[in-house]
Formats: structure tokens, C-alpha cells, sequence
């Protein structure tokens, strides 16, 4: 659905709150046909989804498939595979003061919910709320990024090819089309972005008091302790912080390398970019781009020569900046105020854990922490002692694709959480409901129960 600055979409909101008050998508045959037909739909336009990010971000097909499209298709395989049990009403346990009831959650869709998705991963962030929106029972409006142009207009043909507009609908358009949509009365809003633009969303939503889910950002620490499997680490680092140029919200920000092993590990690091990305990165007709001049022109203010021990190169007309390290960094340079969001990598150095726990508890909640370690105690000091919103030991980014494991941020970095039930429950909101029994009545709540106050104090002793 084509948006300009002149439309009003409060049309389209009260068309889907009526589909919605229809209580068809509340028919749990219906979700799981609904999602059936997006994963045909997906399938049936691989080639084009792989094209279309290829315009976008210059993203390669195996990009493409293995972090946008197959990271979907299994999102929905899970979701179908246990919608059927998680739609059903959870029966939970009756204290003896309410003997003669029964007590149950029931999930209840919320209505209709506006999902607002980035650039970075234009198909997979537009595409993974919906399911869990479709899988609850509600109804969606999708503001996908203007950034990514052809994904965006590729996402708003096969919504439209196969939902009613009063159902599922996309509106593409720029910032005010974002805000022109955030003045209409949504039940849910769900946002990915960055945390300025959180700060806008909550803000809009508090005036109806919508609720709200932020996936947002924050800088990432990847710590490697001296007892680190190095080769190892170098690899799963550089191609967690590398993969889609480091446009990545839970990339590796920065890393925390223990000062023994600092220089073998340096070393091992630039084995595996050279191995992942090749000699001449810029020259990868498969490493992404950046995916604006803006964005591009920002991230090149980083790399300072004197500071740049890996990488350092950039294509402006091809906007691609190689996979770069910079050393002797330490929290007063610039790269370290904000998330860099882009293909470099500043090294800190560290002695003991805690000068690390102290680094990263004096900045903002980060979304995503990495421990490379093989001690438990190490472990148990990191996890223990420092809030984030999720993250991995011994690996990076892995955690984002496991259905098991609930995404989101903490403080700044974001709130709530999805991916498999995680996004099912994300839209639904659990209703608790008592059913009482009316063959007998118990006497202790009324106020002409002869020494009840007595009584009650017994009974609850």
C-alpha cells in the first residue's frame, strides 16, 4: 500500500479493527492458513527477496537465504508446529482459600499492531514480528525502512498479493509517514530501531498508553579471556561482527582481549577476516555495503591511522569500508561513545575480569555480551554481574536464530522480547480468569461471619 504525506490512515486502522471485532483471525485454522500462505509466498519469491537485497545492501544470496529468508521460513515451521498448544487456555494451579474454582490464562490477541522495521535486515525485521502478530490473532500494519527501497516495495507486493488490506497491509514512505502513523490509536506498537527513535515511539505511544515492544541497540562487548580457544574466537568474532558489514544490532561493538594473549589473538583475528572476507575485501563482489552515504560518511570518521592495525580501506562510490581493527583504544576515543553499527572493530585491553565488569557496568545496557572463556568461574562473574540483554559464551550472534531463546533488549538497549513463543506471547496479552464453582459458597469473605476475623486468621495461619 503506496503512502503520501497526505494520506490519513486512520481509514485504514479502523477498516482492520473492524475485520478484527470479526473475530476471524481469532480462528486458530485461520492463523495457521494465514501463515501457510507466507511461507508459500516467501518461497515463491526467493529469487526476488535475494535480488532485491542485493540492490539494497549488496547482500550475496547466501546472505541473503541464511540471515533474512531461511531464518523466516523456520520461524514459521516452529510457530506452526506449536501454535496448536499454545493457543489453548493454560490451567493454573487454585489456592486452598479459593477451593471450588478453577483458574486458567487465556492469550487473547491484542488487536491491531503497527510493526516499524529497520534497514539492516530489511525482510527478516519486517517479516519476524508479523508472525508472531499472525500466530496471536491480530491484524498488522508494516512501516518497512525507505532505506532499503526494492525490499521495502518487494515486502508491500507480497503482503498485498496474498492478505486483505484489512488485514495485513504495508505502508511504505519516509520519517513522516513513521509519525503520521503513530498518530493513529494502534493496541500494539512493536519497534526495531535505534534508541533516539525508541524514545519517539514511546513517547507516542504513552499518550494512548499503547503498549510497546523496543528492540533496539547499544554497544555489544565481546570479552576473550586468557584462556580462550584463540582460533576459534577469531573466526566466530570476525564473522559475527563482519556478516552484513557490521550492520548488525547484536555485532560484536567492541572487544575486551585479555593483554596476554592480546597479540596472538590480533593476529589469529586477521587470519579470519582475510579466510572469511578474502585479501582485498572491497573487491568481494559479496561484502555488503554500507546502506547510505550518510551512514558511510559517519563510520569513516572512525578509522584513524594510527589506530587502524587491520583494514582501513574504503570504496566512497561503492559505499564498502573493509573489515577493520583498531587498537589502543580506550572509552575517552570517539568510536566508543556510540554503537558503530558498520565493519569496525576497536580492541580494548584488560588484565582482570574486573576492570571488564567495571567498563561495561559504567555505560548503557548493552543488547548482546559474548565471553570467550573455557573457565566457569570467569563465566559465572560475567553473567552474574553484568545486565544484558542476551548474548552467547563462546560464540556471537547465535543466540539471535534459536527459537528456544526469547530476543530482546534490557534498559536502554530495549524492552520485551520474541522470536518462537517469544513472539506469541509478545502479542498476546494473558488474561487471567477465575471460574468459581456454584454448588457451594464459603463463608470466610463475607462480613457477617460470626468471629471471622478470628476464623479467617486461622484458615490463612
Amino acid at each position: 500500500m503506496k503512502s503520501n504525506l497526505t494520506e490519513n490512515f486512520r481509514q485504514l486502522v479502523v477498516e482492520q479493527k473492524n475485520f478484527f471485532r470479526s473475530n476471524k483471525t481469532k480462528d486458530i485454522s485461520f492463523r495457521i492458513e494465514a501463515l501457510k500462505k507466507l511461507k508459500t509466498a516467501i518461497k515463491n519469491n526467493e529469487k526476488l527477496l535475494m535480488a532485491a537485497l542485493k540492490t539494497d545492501l549488496n547482500k550475496s544470496e547466501f546472505d541473503a537465504y541464511t540471515t533474512e529468508i531461511g531464518i523466516i521460513i523456520a520461524e514459521i515451521n516452529f510457530t506452526l508446529r506449536h501454535l496448536q498448544s499454545w493457543v489453548k487456555p493454560e490451567k493454573v494451579k487454585t489456592p486452598l482459600t479459593h477451593i471450588g474454582s478453577t483458574s486458567y490464562i487465556y492469550s487473547e490477541p491484542y488487536g491491531v499492531a503497527l510493526i516499524i522495521s529497520p534497514w539492516n535486515y530489511p525482510f527478516q525485521l519486517a517479516i519476524a514480528p508479523l508472525i508472531g502478530a499472525i500466530a496471536a490473532g491480530n491484524c498488522a500494519v508494516i512501516k518497512p525502512s525507505e532505506l532499503t527501497p526494492k525490499t521495502s516495495e518487494l515486502v508491500a507486493t507480497l503482503i498485498d498479493d496474498i492478505f486483505p488490506v484489512d488485514y495485513i497491509s504495508v505502508v511504505e514512505g519516509d520519517v513522516e509517514t513513521s509519525q503520521a502513523l503513530l498518530n493513529e490509536k494502534f493496541d500494539y506498537i512493536f519497534f526495531t530501531g535505534s534508541v533516539p527513535v525508541g524514545k519517539i515511539i514511546m513517547e507516542a505511544a504513552a499518550k494512548t498508553l499503547t503498549p510497546v515492544t523496543l528492540e533496539l541497540g547499544g554497544k555489544s562487548p565481546c570479552i576473550v579471556h586468557e584462556d580462550a580457544n584463540l582460533k576459534i574466537a577469531a573466526k566466530r568474532i570476525a564473522w559475527g561482527k563482519y556478516v552484513n558489514a557490521g550492520q548488525t544490532c547484536v555485532a560484536p561493538d567492541y572487544l575486551y582481549v585479555h593483554h596476554a594473549i592480546k597479540a596472538e589473538f590480533l593476529e589469529l583475528l586477521k587470519q579470519a577476516i582475510e579466510e572469511l572476507y578474502g585479501k582485498e575485501p572491497l573487491h568481494n563482489p559479496n561484502f555488503t555495503r554500507i546502506v547510505s552515504e550518510r551512514h558511510f560518511n559517519r563510520l569513516r570518521c572512525f578509522v584513524k591511522s594510527d589506530k587502524t592495525i587491520i583494514g582501513g580501506g574504503w570504496d566512497e562510490a561503492k559505499l564498502m569500508i573493509e573489515p577493520t581493527v583498531l587498537a589502543d583504544i580506550t572509552w575517552n576515543d570517539s568510536v566508543m561513545d556510540d554503537e558503530i553499527f558498520g565493519p569496525i572493530l576497536p580492541v580494548l585491553e584488560y588484565s582482570t575480569i574486573s576492570e571488564v565488569v567495571e567498563g561495561i557496568q559504567n555505560h548503557p545496557n548493552p543488547l548482546a555480551l559474548y565471553l570467550f572463556t573455557e573457565s566457569d568461574t570467569v563465566q559465572r562473574e560475567v553473567l552474574n554481574s553484568i545486565s544484558f540483554g542476551g548474548g552467547c559464551v563462546n560464540d556471537t550472534v547465535y543466540h539471535l536464530s534459536s527459537p528456544y531463546l526469547p530476543f530482546g533488549g534490557v534498559g536502554t538497549s530495549g524492552m520485551g522480547a520474541y522470536h518462537g513463543k517469544g513472539s506469541f506471547d509478545t502479542f498476546s496479552h494473558r488474561k487471567s480468569v477465575l471460574m468459581q464453582t456454584t454448588r457451594f459458597d464459603i463463608p470466610f469473605r463475607y462480613p457477617n461471619l460470626k468471629n471471622g476475623l478470628e476464623k479467617i486468621k486461622l484458615f490463612l495461619k
